[in-house]
C-alpha cells in the first residue's frame, strides 16, 4: 500500500535503537524524509547514513529530551536540515525503575521516568504545533505501553508516566483536531527487544529449557508463556510497531486521531 509520504518530513525522538529505529526505518522506505534522534552521535549517524545506504532521506539531530535548551537546539537544527516538520513521534523515554516494587519505589524515580516521557514528549511537540496547524496537516505519534492500561505490580512508576502519555494524547488530539492535525497512541505489548532476547535466553537456561543459543523460535515458545498469555503465541517483532506507526503517520489515517492503539497480540482482556 502506497502510504503517500513523499514530501513529508517525520522526527521520531529516541531512534537511534530499537522501536524507534524500526520507525524510521519503516517512514523512510515509504519515502518520508526522516530526522533520527539520539543522545549518543556514533550511533545516531550511524542509523542515519544506513538509511540513507538503503535509498532513503534521512539525517542526524541530537540532545537530551529532558533538557529545555537541549530541545530548542535540537528544533533548531531539524529546522535548518529539513525547514518545517509534518510528523512527529514520541518514542524516546523508557523505564528506569522497572525493577523497583511498591516495597522500595522511591519519588525520584517516578519524577524522572515522568520527566523522560511525558515532559519530553511535551517539550518536543508544543513547540511544533503552530507549524502544523499554519500547514493545515500534521501527525503526533505517542509511543505508549500496555503497562498504562495493564499495570503490572512493579515498575509502578513507569506506568503511571505512560498512563499520562494517554491523557495527553487524548487532550491534544481534542484540542486541535480541526486543524488538520491526528494525535494518537501506540501501545506495544511484549516486544522482542535486545533485553527482552537476553533476558529470555537467560531464564531459558536457567530452568533448562534451552540452551543459551538455542534458536530464537526454541526460546521464545518454551519461555514466553512465563511472562506473558500471549493468544498468538509470540512476542511482538519490531516492523509490527513501526508498520502501524507509519500507517498511523500517513494522509490515508486522516480520519483517526485520539485512539490508543495497542499492539500486543490480543494480551489486553478488553477492548
Amino acid at each position: 500500500m502506497e502510504l503517500q509520504l513523499e514530501g513529508r518530513t517525520a522526527l521520531v525522538t529516541g531512534s537511534s535503537k530499537g522501536i524507534g529505529e524500526a520507525i524510521a526505518r519503516a517512514l523512510a522506505r515509504e519515502k518520508a524524509t526522516v530526522l533520527v534522534h539520539g543522545r549518543d552521535p556514533a550511533k545516531t549517524e550511524a542509523v542515519s547514513r544506513s538509511i540513507t545506504a538503503a535509498g532513503g532521506a534521512a539525517h542526524a539531530v541530537f540532545g537530551d529530551l529532558t533538557r529545555d535548551d537541549d530541545v530548542a537546539e535540537l528544533l533548531a537544527s531539524a529546522r535548518r536540515i529539513a525547514g518545517s516538520i509534518d510528523i512527529v513521534v514520541n518514542n524516546a523515554g523508557g523505564s528506569g525503575g522497572d525493577r523497583e516494587t511498591w516495597n522500595d519505589t522511591q519519588a525520584a524515580t517516578w519524577s524522572s521516568t515522568y520527566d523522560r516521557n511525558v515532559l519530553a514528549a511535551l517539550r518536543i511537540t508544543a513547540p511544533l504545533l503552530p507549524g502544523m496547524r499554519q500547514a493545515g496537516w500534521g501527525r503526533v505519534i505517542n509511543i505508549s505501553s500496555l503497562a498504562a492500561v495493564m499495570a503490572p505490580p512493579s515498575g509502578p512508576g513507569y506506568a503511571a508516566a505512560k498512563a499520562g502519555i494517554n491523557a495527553l494524547t487524548a487532550s491534544m488530539a481534542k484540542a486541535i483536531a480541526g486543524n488538520g492535525i491526528t494525535v494518537n497512541a501506540v501501545s506495544p505489548g511484549t516486544i522482542h527487544s535486545a533485553a527482552l532476547d537476553t533476558r529470555f535466553r537467560e531464564t531459558a537456561a536457567e530452568r533448562g529449557f534451552a540452551k543459551v543459543d538455542a534458536p530464537w523460535e526454541e526460546i521464545e515458545r518454551a519461555v514466553l508463556p512465563l511472562f506473558a498469555q500471549v493468544p498468538v503465541g509470540r512476542v511482538g517483532r519490531l516492523e509490527d510497531i513501526a508498520d502501524a506507526v507509519a500507517f498511523l503517520a500517513s494522509p490515508l489515517a486522516g480520519y483517526i486521531t485520539g485512539i490508543n492503539l495497542r499492539i500486543d497480540g490480543g494480551l489486553s482482556p478488553s477492548l
